[in-house]
């Protein structure tokens, strides 16, 4: 049984080996006819490697002589075409592949069999996407690349410094579950950022929309009404802003369903309805405009200071609505929701949805989101006014009656 075990880690090393070489063979033919290694020479690396690790596995140090040898190589090839006038770009990528073959064959015989296919399979992806990846490297920015490490410091530096904490006082919410909630909404805004600067660069009036929506729709709005200054308020414009809106709900729903499924179910009907509501309005202002690849520049919404604010006033919100809950009852978490609606919701939903306000009832809750979204589609609606210079008051009054529409699913909640 062991012999059999043995000879398909064998044939999975000659397959992957082989897999790896034609794919070098196939993207460098061209660009390096001098080149080594490939579909003859990759196996053998692997095989070599594998065999001088079983050689002698506790130290490895056949295995650590061959990699000597090996580097020799390609210490040599390197240092020839650092000299070549005929050098071309991705040189320096063939010795690594090198490597990766003579590794690829102790990595098969003793790892798990997913690791060495993904490995594999990884290699070839990375050398097939070349050019994308060059592509995506240029148009990167330097800021770009700051705000990713920033996005990492979020989820893998502070998010596991803060585990077992103990809660925030006046509130039930611990830092962790905060910090939890900022990566989870920052992850949902950052995800729907990329998408719309890298993926869907051009994307029409409306796609923009949705997609800005998702990170936040009054941003959105209030970039669609400006344009509205210089074009009018058009049916795509107005489609837009409808369409932020909806994701607004959708997100809504995500998010509380993440942190408190119970909460999600009972929010679900009344987000769904609404969100459905202002798609149908969307799409019918859509049908009748013109398309157009103006795109919204929305700036990338994820930074440290963002993050940091962003935790804060979900704490002092969470504060608020207990001091609210204790000492005015459910009336004073409901004008709290008002309130909250004319700046950020996401605090307060999640807050809510994390159990911040202790002894709150589900029913309660949902109603206070729905009050919360309906208070910020009040807020849209001024700013599309304000910001269009008196031409957007057809979707102001769009948004106005899913305001209202929101009102009544709170009191039916409540019922």
């Amino acid at each position: 049984m062991a012999s059999f075990a043995g000879a398909e880690r064998v044939a999975l090393l000659l397959g992957l080996s082989l897999f790896f070489g034609f794919a070098f063979e196939e993207f460098y033919a061209g660009d390096l006819p001098r080149r080594p290694g490939g579909v003859r020479t990759f196996p053998l690396l692997a095989l070599a490697g594998g065999s001088l690790y079983l050689i002698e596995p506790q130290y490895g140090a056949a295995f650590i002589a061959g990699l000597l040898v090996l580097g020799s190589w390609i210490y040599a090839y390197v240092r020839r075409e650092s000299k070549s006038e005929t050098a071309v770009e991705g040189a320096f990528v063939v010795p690594a592949c090198n490597l990766l073959a003579y590794v690829l064959g102790p990595l098969t015989l003793t790892q798990p069999l997913w690791l060495c296919v993904a490995v594999a399979v990884a290699a070839v992806l990375l050398l097939g996407g070349r050019r994308r990846l060059h592509d995506w490297a240029a148009r990167v920015s330097t800021e770009e690349v700051v705000t990713a490490g920033q996005f990492l410091i979020l989820v893998g530096v502070v998010l596991p410094l803060l585990a077992g904490r103990p809660p925030i006082p006046y509130t039930t919410v611990t830092p962790f579950g905060v910090w939890l909630a900022v990566v989870a909404v920052s992850t949902i805004s950052y995800g729907s950022y990329l998408l719309q600067r890298y993926v869907f660069p051009s994307a029409g009036t409306l796609l923009t929309s949705i997609l800005g929506g998702l990170y936040s729709s009054t941003a959105t709005t209030v970039v669609l009404a400006r344009r509205a200054q210089q074009e009018g308020m058009t049916p795509e414009l107005q489609a837009g802003i409808l369409a932020a809106t909806a994701m607004m709900y959708l997100r809504v729903l995500v998010v509380c369903s993440i942190f408190n499924l119970a909460l999600g179910r009972a929010l679900a009907p009344w987000l769904l309805l609404l969100a459905v509501a202002s798609i149908v309005a969307a799409f019918v202002c859509a049908r009748s405009a013109e398309r157009s690849v103006h795109t919204a520049d929305i700036p990338n919404p994820l930074q440290l200071s963002t993050a940091i604010v962003f935790a804060l006033l979900f704490v002092a919100v969470s504060m608020a609505a207990t001091f609210a809950e204790h000492y005015l009852g459910r009336s004073g978490v409901f004008t709290l929701a008002g309130i909250v609606g004319v700046t950020d919701i996401d605090p307060f939903v999640l807050s809510l949805a994390q159990g911040g306000v202790g002894g709150l009832g589900i029913a309660t809750a949902a109603a206070a989101i729905m009050i919360a979204t309906s208070s910020n589609g009040v807020l849209k609606a001024v700013y599309t006014v304000a910001f269009s210079r008196g031409r957007g008051w057809t979707a102001a009054a769009m948004l106005g009656v899913l305001a209202v529409l929101g009102v009544v699913c709170a009191l039916l909640i409540m019922r």
